[in-house]
């Protein structure tokens, strides 16, 4: 009897991937196999490409845990045809944060996709603890935004917002536009910072006020737009030094500012504004169940315009013109990968 065999697509180094013919592998004790549907490529996935992190990942490394999938065989108390997606995170379940309940942050947390091959692949094995359970009825490639929508759920869930409360977001990239779209269903009077104009557009079509801080003073604006009290929660999504510049010029007094960007230099931070004004700094990293769930509830409520973000799906067998496109494109906002049926 032959084998199963799938396709999968490994990372090779020099922003080359190769789509290769592979074993099917028996899941291990404790995992669940999932026929992949869908799955996103992340800013994450982009540094990989860029060769930032071949030490991490070697060069045969299956990407992806922005995904979409279908339980693919009974076991660990799921059942096979169960639309699902991953939480891809996978705890010590021993160690400070563990043992203080924040597995999110575990001391020696592994990401699933990065840590592990990851769900480019037409099936992927994941511990059964990752696995969330979708509705019947959700469209698949939607379901791939919840883990970046978990990443917005978080983030504001940890900002601590009020409805009616006025929201700066600093970058209106895809996790940027995620932000203010939670932020605005939890009542939040959102304006999004962002200088490239194709994506103002597609924030405009969402509904969103937005500055081009090119074209105008973003601290004047701000304080014009607020009674001259500034913004109550600032998010900083851009990971630059103007966005940090920003965040504390906008805040208001008692605001807190969200560390969301992840910055490869270290930045310049006036801290003198957080003693003025007793500002906060709140630093957010991934996601809990919670968030996960939040996120399924935004896909499933409509609370997050789905078909707006995604602006670009491409086979498995395309995933190089992909990953090279997304990296020329000033257009493209969330790009999937449609793995499977």
């Amino acid at each position: 009897m032959t084998a199963p065999t799938m396709n999968a697509a490994q990372y090779r180094g020099d922003k080359t991937f190769t789509v290769e013919t592979v074993p099917v592998s028996a899941p291990a004790a404790g995992e669940v196999p999932v026929r992949i549907a869908y799955c996103g490529i992340c800013g994450t996935d982009m540094h990989v490409y860029h060769g930032n992190m071949d030490a991490r990942v070697g060069f045969t490394r299956v990407l992806g845990h922005e995904m979409s999938g279908v339980v693919d065989a009974d076991g660990e108390g799921f059942t096979k045809g169960q639309n699902v997606v991953v939480r891809p995170l996978d705890h010590c379940g021993d160690c400070p944060a563990c043992n203080a309940g924040h597995q999110h942050v575990c001391h020696n947390l592994k990401f699933l996709g990065l840590d592990t091959d990851g769900a480019m692949q037409e099936v992927w094995n994941v511990p059964a603890h990752t696995l969330h359970i979708l509705p019947d009825d959700i469209r698949m490639d939607h379901a791939a935004l919840i883990e970046p929508i978990a990443v917005a759920c978080h983030d504001v869930r940890l900002s601590g917002l009020m409805e009616g409360e006025d929201v700066l977001v600093i970058g209106g990239g895809p996790i940027g536009v995620l932000v203010a779209m939670v932020a605005r269903d939890a009542g939040g009077k959102v304006v999004i910072s962002e200088v490239n104009p194709h994506r103002l557009a597609i924030m405009e079509k969402l509904g969103f006020e937005t500055i081009n801080p090119m074209e105008v003073d973003l601290k004047a604006e701000i304080m014009s737009r607020t009674g001259n009290k500034g913004a109550d929660v600032v998010f900083e999504v851009s990971g630059t030094q103007p966005g940090v510049d920003a965040m504390t010029d906008c805040a208001a007094t008692k605001a807190r500012i969200v560390m969301v960007a992840i910055h490869a230099q270290k930045p310049a931070v006036d801290m003198f504004q957080f003693f003025w004004r007793e500002l906060q700094l709140i630093g957010v990293r991934v996601y809990e169940p919670e968030d996960y769930e939040k996120a399924i509830t935004m896909i499933t409520s409509g609370g997050v315009d789905a078909d707006t973000v995604i602006t670009d799906v491409a086979p498995l067998a395309d995933i190089q013109k992909a990953f090279d496109t997304l990296d020329a494109s000033p257009t493209a906002l969330k790009s999937l990968i449609k793995v499977g049926a």
